[in-house]
C-alpha cells in the first residue's frame, strides 16, 4: 500500500514536471526522485495508459505537443527490429535500373543497408545513407546539398529543395512522424517538411515508410494530405480497419514481417 502511495504521489509530480517543461528523459527523473529507471518507466507506462502523457525514446513529453522533434540518435535504438524489418521489405520494391529517392532517418537508413538491386540512381538528403552507400557497386549517388540539419542528420533548406525540383524519379521512399488520414502526413519541423515535399513532387510513386506506432500521431508541419500518398510500408499489429480505411482511399498498407 506505501509502495502504491509513494508511486502515485511521485507521477503526480512527474505530470507537474512534464507539464512546466513539455519533455523530460528517464535519466532526470531516476535521479530526481531516486529510483530506478526501471521503475520511472513503468511510471511513464501507467501514465500513458491513463493519457496523461506520451513515452518517447528515452524519457517522456505533455500530451498535445506537435512540434517534439527527437533526434537521430535518441531515434536510432528504438523500435530497431521494425525498421530492419520494414527497411528490408521496401529494399525488395527496388528493381533493377529504378531511379529512387531515399529520405533521411533511421527508417530509410535501413532501406539503404538492404538494397540489392543494381544498376539504380538514389538521390537523398541524407549524409548517413550517402556514406551507407557511397563505395556500394551499381549504384549511382546523388547528394543534395543544403543546410545540415544535425537533430536529423539531413540536408535541407532552398537549395536542397531545388536539387530534387531537378529530377523525375520511379519512387520516393519517405519518412514522418505522423500519419492520420484526417490531419496528413505531419513531421515536427517546417523545414523538413518542406524537403520531404520537393522530394514528393520529383517521384511518380510516394511511399512512406513508418512503423505502426506514428498512426494517429499529428504533428506540426504538414508534408501532405494522405490521399498524395501511393502507399505506406509499416509494420507491428496494426488494425485491420485501420488498413481498410486507407485502402478505401486507394492507398495500399504493406505491412513487412
Amino acid at each position: 500500500m506505501i509502495d502504491n502511495m509513494f508511486a502515485e504521489e511521485r507521477q503526480e509530480k512527474i505530470s507537474l514536471l512534464i507539464n512546466e517543461e513539455g519533455s523530460i528523459k528517464v535519466n532526470e527523473l531516476s535521479s530526481i526522485f531516486n529510483v530506478s529507471e526501471a521503475t520511472i518507466r513503468r511510471d511513464l507506462q501507467e501514465m500513458e495508459e491513463k493519457k496523461l502523457l506520451k513515452r518517447t525514446h528515452g524519457g517522456a513529453v505533455k500530451i498535445g505537443i506537435t512540434n517534439f522533434e527527437p533526434s537521430f540518435f535518441d531515434k536510432k535504438d528504438e523500435k530497431n527490429i521494425e525498421k530492419q524489418s520494414i527497411g528490408r521489405y521496401a529494399a525488395e520494391l527496388i528493381n533493377d535500373g529504378d531511379t529512387i529517392i531515399l529520405d533521411s532517418g533511421t527508417t530509410t537508413l535501413e532501406i539503404a543497408k538492404n538494397i540489392t538491386a543494381k544498376n539504380i540512381t538514389v538521390v537523398t538528403n541524407s549524409i548517413d545513407i550517402a556514406a551507407e552507400i557511397s563505395n556500394r557497386d551499381g549504384v549511382e549517388l546523388i547528394v543534395a546539398g543544403g543546410t545540415l540539419r544535425f537533430n536529423t542528420r539531413s540536408m535541407v533548406g532552398h537549395l536542397c529543395e531545388g536539387v530534387f525540383k531537378n529530377f523525375r524519379v520511379d519512387k520516393a521512399f519517405i519518412g514522418a512522424n505522423g500519419i492520420s488520414i484526417n490531419q496528413g502526413i505531419t513531421t515536427p519541423n517546417f523545414t523538413e517538411a518542406q524537403a520531404k515535399k520537393a522530394m514528393m513532387n520529383s517521384a511518380n510513386k510516394i511511399i512512406i515508410v513508418a512503423d505502426s506506432s506514428k498512426f494517429e500521431n499529428v504533428c506540426l508541419s504538414v508534408i501532405c494530405k494522405v490521399s498524395s500518398i501511393t502507399s505506406i510500408i509499416t509494420s507491428g499489429e496494426l488494425p485491420e480497419e485501420t488498413i481498410k480505411e486507407y485502402e478505401e482511399l486507394g492507398i495500399e498498407i504493406m505491412v513487412s514481417q
